[in-house]
């Protein structure tokens, strides 16, 4: 039976997107392992996945470069998976990976940033969206840009030009022979 037989208007879905990174243990194998968790996320689907690449680390500098990549959730609508509830998600299969938060920018085993929900921009204590850095981040942009070429940041414009101004971070897409 189809939705237009019950005469339902087919589900709400909105798109989130989530940055994922790594630089300690084996960086690609954990995301990979990430990524088969991010699959099974409640209410949501993973329905987007970019390269992964080789980044320099921000901030804290004297460490081992990051891998990282941008995924993107389908999110239904109707199960009600609010942002926060996403986010506590995102934190626990963190923690599952051995995710341990000392200082900022420190190594780590496997960070998940929640981008992106929807058009949705929200400042509370624990979350806040857009991300508030992403705009400044290539290794944000660069994997988003791949996945969602389109893609226009609430508050900041389109991610296309807002990559433009990161040109002096370096990031390398990471090919199967690499």
């Amino acid at each position: 039976m189809s939705c237009a037989d019950t005469g339902k208007p087919p589900p709400v879905r909105q798109l989130a997107y989530v940055a994922l990174g790594a630089n300690l243990g084996q960086p690609i194998a954990t995301l990979q392992a990430a990524l088969q968790a991010l699959s099974h996320l409640p209410a949501a689907r993973l329905t987007a996945r970019s390269s992964l690449y080789r980044t320099a680390p921000v901030g804290l500098t004297q460490q081992p470069d990051f891998i990282n990549a941008v995924i993107q959730l389908e999110i239904d609508d109707s199960a009600q998976l609010s942002p926060h509830t996403l986010l506590a998600n995102l934190f626990a299969i963190e923690a599952h990976f051995g995710r341990r938060r000392s200082i900022p920018n420190a190594p780590r085993t496997l960070d998940l940033d929640l981008l992106l929900y929807g058009n949705q921009q929200l400042h509370t204590a624990q979350l806040d969206l857009p991300h508030p850095r992403m705009h400044q981040r290539a290794f944000v942009l660069a994997p988003l840009l791949e996945i969602a070429p389109d893609c226009h940041i609430p508050g900041h414009g389109p991610a296309v030009a807002l990559l433009a101004n990161c040109q002096d971070q370096a990031i390398t897409r990471i090919t199967a022979s690499s």
